[in-house]
């Protein structure tokens, strides 16, 4: 996992605190939009994380079609 990967995992578990947090202290409407950006930047981890992927895989097919070609 790249650097990138890891500080938005790391940032978005510790939305996740501080929102629940604030829930107890101020209640859930103060706590919504730190919840939904904590969301966000799940949604933005997994799409990094699927697409490394998916280039992963395009590499590895273009490496097989390359050994096949050779004598």
């Amino acid at each position: 996992m790249k650097l990138k990967g890891i500080i938005l995992l790391s940032l978005s578990a510790a939305l996740v605190i501080i929102g629940t947090h604030v829930t107890m202290t101020q209640g859930i409407t103060f706590s919504y939009p730190i919840f939904m950006f904590a969301v966000a930047m799940l949604f933005w981890y997994k799409y990094m994380k699927t697409k490394m992927a998916e280039n992963e895989g395009q590499e590895a097919h273009h490496q097989q079609k390359r050994k096949k070609k050779r004598p």
